[in-house]
């Protein structure tokens, strides 16, 4: 069965083949780094991972572009108000950024180009644009891109350009023909930091947040490539101007696929800081393993909307260690995947089918099954690569079992000593009672013939 992706562009499930044979190009747009990432930025980033991850396992060499918006006006509202440069800002939120990320596993792309490094090649888009008659300088010093000269705008959202005008309700700036066009060059305002301001031939200023993708993906990818992801969010009017810039200024196809992840609600509340719903990534880490964060993502399917509460975490925990729990009583056979076994079959025809991970996690909880039925190493060996090619199940699993325990392993291990003391001189009342005070701390025991294991609740 051949790989298979929905394109938003075409609104349908199609075949997908690279544009070169064996190289899968693709560019995925970033954080604006001037916060915290929240968990909307996790969602995206762990649904894209896997994406790269599984075209990978499927023998495909990935060229992942990933940028970083390291200019912008909230950037520089920032940056003023903590009395610090932008470089200094955005020095910081990027490290914090990769800290979160590597934090929940998410692999770093090949590229991760930040936006300041790339302006002279957004100048030189901007300059064929406006050579071309697509772009127009304001009266206001800025530079615009003259949506209505673009005839196919709109063409990802599905909608015309008087449906987008009127669903935006936006009123004309200063210097713009019409209400969605986009900035290309904003010109420079005398309360603004000096870093934030770039000599060029229209004048001193910045680039607008669109065309940074467009210099970038161009650059580094190539004139056109096979996938573009990012949120939902994303698909009007920031990659609907993408594909109007760089399209009108290369005359090519921009990307052949395009890809977008659903939105994430807070109790089923879309999230948001006015609704106090918000929650950064480093939030839900001092609650949560991140372990157990990305299986909640990796367990829905990238286009729905994810639900985003304790109970749903909770339960993808239980999850988890239902899963990890196999592999630490059955100790896994490092083993290359046989995609002919019929499980891993099942599992590849979910990922290939528009990266279908609820049916590839599915296929996870039945093989797991199959190794507590049977006690096979291979198979929890299966297991555990499967996993793997989700970011998945690569910890030790009684470091996973027993993490987050409120006594230390001495401690434990103590009253484990005193509880089998206590039973071997057939005091049953003190057992009982010491394994509740373990269940009291979140410390489940377990006996078998082998003795006395335990593992967080």
């Amino acid at each position: 069965m051949s790989l298979r992706i929905y394109n938003t562009l075409t609104r349908r499930v199609e075949p997908f083949s690279p544009i070169e044979a064996g190289h899968v190009r693709m560019y995925v747009c970033g954080i604006t780094v001037y916060d915290l990432c929240h968990v909307g930025h996790a969602r995206s980033a762990v649904a894209f991972d896997i994406v790269q991850r599984w075209l990978r396992a499927r023998g495909l060499r990935v060229t992942f572009v990933r940028n970083i918006t390291d200019i912008d006006d909230k950037i520089i509202k920032r940056a003023l108000a903590n009395g610090e440069t932008i470089r200094g800002l955005t020095d910081r939120m990027i490290a914090e950024m990769y800290r979160d990320f590597d934090a929940l596993g998410i692999e770093r792309p090949t590229h991760d180009p930040r936006a300041t490094d790339y302006v002279p090649q957004m100048l030189s888009m901007i300059a064929t644009l406006e050579h071309k008659g697509l772009a127009y300088r304001g009266a206001n010093g800025d530079v615009n891109y003259a949506v209505r000269k673009f005839p196919s705008y709109g063409q990802l959202s599905g909608k015309s350009l008087d449906e987008l005008r009127a669903g935006e309700r936006v009123a004309v700036d200063d210097g713009k023909l019409d209400p969605l066009d986009p900035v290309l060059w904003k010109s420079a305002k005398p309360e603004e930091p000096e870093e934030a301001k770039w000599a060029s031939e229209f004048g001193p200023g910045r680039p607008g947040w669109h065309i940074e993708c467009s210099a970038m993906a161009c650059d580094l990818l190539g004139e056109t490539f096979d996938i573009h992801g990012g949120g939902a969010d994303l698909q009007f009017p920031h990659h609907e101007t993408e594909i109007a810039q760089s399209e009108g200024a290369t005359g090519q196809r921009f990307v052949n696929v395009w890809m977008h992840n659903g939105f994430i609600n807070i109790d089923n509340e879309k999230m948001s800081k006015s609704l106090g719903n918000f929650f950064t990534i480093r939030d839900v880490l001092e609650k949560y393993d991140a372990e157990t964060i990305r299986f909640f993502v990796a367990r829905a399917h990238y286009r729905s909307p994810l639900n985003y509460s304790d109970v749903h975490l909770d339960d993808a925990r239980s999850g988890l260690k239902r899963l990890y729990t196999t592999l630490d009583a059955v100790p896994p056979t490092a083993v290359s995947i046989d995609w002919a076994q019929p499980q891993a079959a099942r599992f590849q025809a979910a990922m290939d089918e528009d990266f279908g991970t609820p049916e590839a996690v599915s296929v996870l909880f039945e093989l797991a099954g199959d190794v507590n039925k049977t006690r096979s190493p291979e198979l929890s060996g299966l297991l555990k690569a499967l996993g793997g090619t989700l970011g998945l199940l690569q910890g030790d699993p009684k470091a996973f079992l027993q993490a987050g325990a409120g006594l230390d392993e001495a401690a434990i291990q103590g009253l484990i000593g005193e509880r089998a003391a206590a039973k071997a001189s057939k005091n049953f009342a003190e057992a009982d009672r010491i394994r509740k005070v373990l269940l009291e701390q979140g410390i489940v025991l377990k006996d078998s013939a082998a003795g006395t294991t335990w593992e967080r609740a």
